[in-house]
């Protein structure tokens, strides 16, 4: 090796993480930002099993969407956002919408959507 390339290496600091922060792609600001955006969903009536039973009845029948929102805090104690979709079956636990499994017991408020 030459005397300036071992001088180089020397002399070299590397910068870490800092050197790294440059190589986020715009959609991947772009999502942050909007996650930053976005306000907790807002705590709604909870209803009782019998109300809940029969939207979702009648949901299923007229093969008509539902919005739900499910009995479940985040770590900052915000309920998540609404499942919306169709009722795509259902079984002794729960109801599937949206490629999602919601338990019977998980309902706290649903409405036609």
């Amino acid at each position: 090796m030459s005397k300036e390339r071992d001088y180089y290496f020397e002399q070299y600091q590397d910068r870490k993480m800092k050197k790294w922060a440059g190589f986020y792609l715009s959609e991947h600001t772009a999502i942050i930002e909007q996650e930053k955006k976005q306000e907790p969903a807002k705590k709604k009536v909870q209803m009782s099993w019998l109300a809940i039973n029969e939207i979702l009845a009648q949901a299923f029948q007229n093969q008509l969407e539902v919005m739900i929102q499910k009995e479940e805090l985040d770590c900052e104690g915000n309920y998540g956002a609404d499942i919306i979709g169709l009722i795509q079956g259902h079984d002794e636990l729960g109801i599937y919408v949206g490629g999602h499994k919601i338990g019977y017991d998980e309902i706290r408020h649903v409405q036609i959507h």
